[in-house]
């Protein structure tokens, strides 16, 4: 059985350099376990199934500067010449891009404006009959836009009557599975859902409503225009070269930009979390490599300064094994009263984070997994100035020091 209060004794000796590691524990197990419920969630994220073949499609955006161009047939002619390209699936003149970070956002109510009633905050695109195809989703209720459901928006105030929706959005607002058929209202004006795709994100993938979609058979012409085109899977690339210098041909007088693919697209919306958990990793790190220095660094210190002592024990027939197991005790106690307080600190470093930056709650078995692999860390720190003190011959430490 081990004897503790030799042990205590002995810290309560020496007490800076152990509340200086209980601090350095405490602090690490606050940050890591933390810090490993944030990589987890963005981990989550980042593998989340979108809906879309994101390799298989590309944007890019025109500038028309003739103004006695007619817009819409212009439109319809880059539609058609885009649509007749070898390798191309499907092309739609969109209102914004999904997975992008940018675009057009709304709420959807169950009754029209001023009523009072729930509503859903959504992201939104609008497009003609192609614009499902376009984004390589399909309905799993319901059915696909048509040409006749297509509103073209130029200075009139028409609305379109009919919106396909993600399931998130249908069953936030009428239940699992009790959405197609039903009305929304899109301010005052209703939009009766006529179809229902199963997975996809809107601009804003990792915002709170990033699933709650809306597709609207809408075009706004004007003389900036977006554009989607979706490709054979192998086609991509060799389409997007030939962008720029067919569209000009169609017609010179507007500029060609953004060339871009969904999956950069949504790369670069991702920058940050990708950033911010290569920095939290490195962090975690430093704090791991640092925290057993301090173990290992406090371990040896004692050491030195208990040579004396060690060699006397060894000398009244202490085993080896006594000696390590002393250190192991001493400094199991340390870690233990370390992660204990680390522990709260990560608990309520946990709900900070929630409130302040809307993280998800720490789930407790992040800590005690984090706690139970800095203490493992920790008795693996300690054992080689351990086993050095068990090898302190007996002669030579109970000499004068």
């Amino acid at each position: 059985m081990f004897e503790l209060k030799p042990t205590i004794n002995a810290l309560m000796r020496s007490k800076l350099g152990a509340i200086l590691l209980i601090l350095q524990l405490a602090i690490t197990l606050a940050i890591v376990s933390n810090a490993v419920s944030i990589i987890q969630d963005r981990l989550t994220y980042l593998n989340k199934d979108t809906g879309y073949p994101e390799a298989e499609i590309f944007k890019f955006n025109s500038l028309n500067f003739d103004k006695k161009l007619d817009l819409l047939q212009q439109v319809e002619l880059d539609e058609q010449t885009l649509r007749g390209l070898d390798g191309v699936i499907d092309a739609a003149a969109v209102s914004s891009v999904v997975l992008s970070g940018s675009g057009s956002s709304g709420g959807l109510r169950l009754k029209p404006e001023p009523q009072e009633s729930k509503s859903v905050n959504m992201g939104y695109i609008s497009g003609d009959e192609h614009l499902l195809s376009t984004l390589g989703v399909k309905v799993s209720e319901g059915r696909d836009f048509t040409a006749a459901d297509v509103v073209v928006i130029d200075e009139s105030d028409t609305q379109p009557s009919v919106v396909i929706v993600s399931r998130a959005l249908s069953d936030d607002m009428f239940g699992q599975g009790n959405g197609l058929g039903e009305t929304l209202y899109w301010g005052a004006d209703p939009l009766t859902i006529v179809g229902i795709v199963d997975t996809m994100a809107n601009q804003w993938p990792k915002s709170s409503f990033g699933t709650k979609t809306a597709l609207v058979p809408m075009v706004r012409i004007g003389n900036f225009q977006k554009f989607l085109v979706r490709t054979e899977p192998q086609a991509r690339a060799q389409v997007m070269r030939q962008i720029e210098e067919l569209m000009l041909a169609n017609h010179r007088e507007r500029v060609i930009s953004d060339v871009t693919g969904l999956d950069q697209k949504k790369a670069r919306y991702d920058a940050k979390d990708v950033l911010m958990m290569r920095m939290l990793m490195t962090l975690i790190v430093v704090l791991v490599v640092v925290t057993a220095l301090g173990v290992f660094g406090l371990s040896t210190f004692n050491i030195s300064k208990r040579t004396k002592q060690i060699g006397t024990r060894r000398a009244l027939g202490a085993r080896k094994s006594a000696i390590v197991r002393y250190f192991v005790v001493e400094n199991a106690l340390i870690c233990s009263v370390g992660l204990v307080l680390g522990g709260a600190a990560a608990v309520l470093l946990g709900q900070k984070l929630m409130n302040w930056y809307s993280v998800p709650a720490l789930g407790y078995h992040f800590i005690a997994t984090t706690a139970g692999l800095l203490l493992l860390m920790s008795l693996l720190s300690v054992l080689m100035p351990a086993l050095r003190a068990a090898n302190i011959s007996p002669s030579i430490a109970t000499r004068s020091v």
